[in-house]
């Protein structure tokens, strides 16, 4: 209930990093697999697991493999700013970003699969919430994101959908 009742959204920032043991702890609590059977911390509709996490940080861009629980090296150099146009997303050491691969959700009608989409990360990103408010970081979601550059960047097919951002770090 604590964790519940700390929840809440912030748009202020210190730029400590996040310990690398913290940074892991919040990705496996997004979406992380905590079953034998592969299923994961955050249901997904016909358990598709549609959903992929990229990590925004100072260092680079990473996607992340919960099968592995490790991150995969995309792009490097500093692209925060890219992930919003808000001042604070490039301040925060950490930004997400919520793509969906519609490819995963086979023959399902194009609006069912955006639906779909969209409710599976509004899940991962209300763990991302939860393990927050628990640990006394901010996070803050935001679906004010330029989805064209940010597809270009990171090298996008047509299936693969930008559903939304989220910041996190430590409050100001």
């Amino acid at each position: 209930m604590e964790c519940l009742a700390e929840r809440h959204s912030t748009r202020e920032f210190t730029a400590d990093p996040l310990p690398l043991q913290t940074l892991s702890n919040l990705l496996w609590a997004a979406f992380g697999v905590n079953r034998e059977d592969g299923r994961r911390t955050a249901p997904s509709a016909r358990n598709w697991q549609e959903a992929d996490i990229y990590v925004f940080l100072e260092e680079g861009i990473y996607r992340y493999d919960a099968t592995a629980n490790r991150l995969q090296s995309i792009l490097p150099g500093d692209h925060r700013a890219a992930t919003g146009q808000q001042d604070f997303v490039s301040v925060a050491p950490l930004n997400l970003l919520y793509v969906s691969d519609l490819a995963k959700m086979g023959t399902a009608a194009e609006a069912d699969k955006i639906l779909y989409a969209a409710a599976d990360v509004g899940f991962i990103a209300q763990n991302v919430y939860l393990y927050c408010a628990s640990e006394g970081l901010a996070a803050v979601v935001r679906g004010l994101v330029n989805r064209e550059e940010l597809a270009k960047t990171l090298e996008l097919r047509p299936d693969q959908r930008i559903i939304l951002a989220q910041t996190i770090g430590y409050p100001q």
